[in-house]
């Protein structure tokens, strides 16, 4: 179970005001898990956004909730786990071109199957789990488009442009038969007929086919026509993206899309997301413990610790000024190809167990600058310069001079 299922008012008030440069504005998300030893706070109250064609990193060690966000957007977390409070305000771009903003977490189950796998698509980090082993991957994604897209308007198109080609070489009364049918196919371009079963099929595969060669897979036809064992790991994750992206969603969730990969195919992955971000005008969430990985693709960066975002700001003022110390502890432990060091630099002491998590500040066991005051209260999220935020009450960086 996710979240409760809301009532008829719920839905009406999921309706709101949201900045039009704002996309998804995540505020206050808690996450719980109800195990039997107790229960996990995996997210407590974690707080950041994502603007229009941005692309957003979470960074952080393994259980630090990445992937609890992303399944927390997606409402896919499964019992025991359970949404417990926050936001996840999402800005849903209609056709008719009037955006309405809505709260994820008060829509209906059904409201949100129409948004999941297409406004929001995710990719997860193993390509040799989620392709279904027993279908073919063309016939994968015709399956997502035939879910989630009408095709109706362009099997019309198809047909009339097959007329037209034939126009050009016909004569008589053969002639006047495909102007005839021609005029009558144009008037139905405002409200088109509802296709057969056959002739959505073979559009969705037709258009599978054309997201294939959109991600840059090598002989697109024959690949849509091929079981998963049959790809390399590269060519799995390059069908997921094509899934991910056969219905042009407004955002995507790479959840460590990239970790079963060499490093050459992990790149070529890279760089085409950022490609097909700008081709398709969408926003994209990176999930990853790789900053490498963040230098080179992602614009903003939100810094998870222990369920909490610790820092949150664009890629260019993390790496040059780390303000939060658990930051400036995960950029001196990469190892430098320019210094040459007897022992690598680490973060003292351990992730703490999310059951019963430190009090006050998440970071201050491990925290070198950490004080009384760290280990009762939890410090303020607080905007420390524009765009810039942090959870801490000792923050370092250019501002360690500052008293609290």
């Amino acid at each position: 179970m996710t979240v409760d299922e809301p009532t008829n008012a719920d839905e009406v008030s999921s309706e709101i005001h949201m900045d039009p440069d704002v996309v998804l504005d995540v505020k206050g998300l808690k996450t719980n898990f109800y195990t039997y030893e107790g229960v996990v706070k995996a997210l407590d109250g974690i707080t950041f956004t994502l603007k229009r064609g941005d692309t957003l990193a979470l960074v952080g060690e393994t259980g630090c909730g990445k992937s609890v966000t992303a399944k927390s957007i997606m409402r896919l977390v499964d019992s025991p786990g359970k949404i417990e409070a926050g936001e996840i305000l999402f800005l849903d771009e209609k056709e008719d071109g009037e955006d309405v903003a809505k709260d994820l977490l008060k829509i209906s189950e059904d409201e949100m199957r129409k948004i999941r796998g297409n406004k929001i698509a995710i990719v997860f980090q193993d390509p040799a789990t989620y392709p279904n082993p027993v279908f073919r991957i063309g016939d994968q994604i015709s399956e997502v488009i035939n879910l989630h897209q009408d095709l109706s308007l362009e099997i019309l198109q198809d047909k009339i442009a097959q007329l037209e080609d034939a126009l050009r070489h016909a004569e008589g009364e053969t002639l006047d038969s495909i102007q005839q049918r021609l005029d009558e196919l144009s008037k139905q371009l405002d409200n088109p007929p509802k296709p057969s079963d056959s002739e959505a099929r073979k559009a969705a595969k037709k258009k599978a086919i054309e997201m294939l060669n959109l991600v840059r897979m090598p002989s697109a036809a024959e690949i849509a026509n091929q079981y998963p064992h049959e790809l390399s790991g590269g060519m799995r994750q390059r069908a997921l993206i094509a899934m991910s992206l056969s219905c042009n969603p407004q955002i995507l969730i790479a959840d460590e899309a990239t970790t079963a990969l060499d490093v050459t195919v992990q790149a070529q992955v890279l760089g085409l997301l950022n490609d097909l971000k700008s081709e398709l005008d969408a926003s994209i969430i990176i999930i990853t413990h790789d900053l490498g990985v963040v230098a080179e693709t992602c614009t903003q960066v939100a810094v998870m610790y222990a369920g909490v975002v610790v820092e949150y700001t664009n890629t260019d003022e993390l790496f040059s000024d780390p303000i939060h110390p658990y930051t400036s502890g995960l950029l001196e432990a990469i190892p430098k190809i320019t210094v040459k060091v007897e022992k690598l630099t680490q973060i003292k002491g351990t992730v703490p167990n999310l059951i019963s998590p430190p009090s006050g500040c998440r970071f201050h066991p491990r925290c070198e600058f950490a004080t009384q005051q760290c280990s009762k209260e939890r410090p303020p999220r607080e905007e420390i310069k524009p765009g810039h935020w942090i959870e801490c009450w000792h923050p370092q960086g250019s501002l360690s001079g500052r008293k609290k």
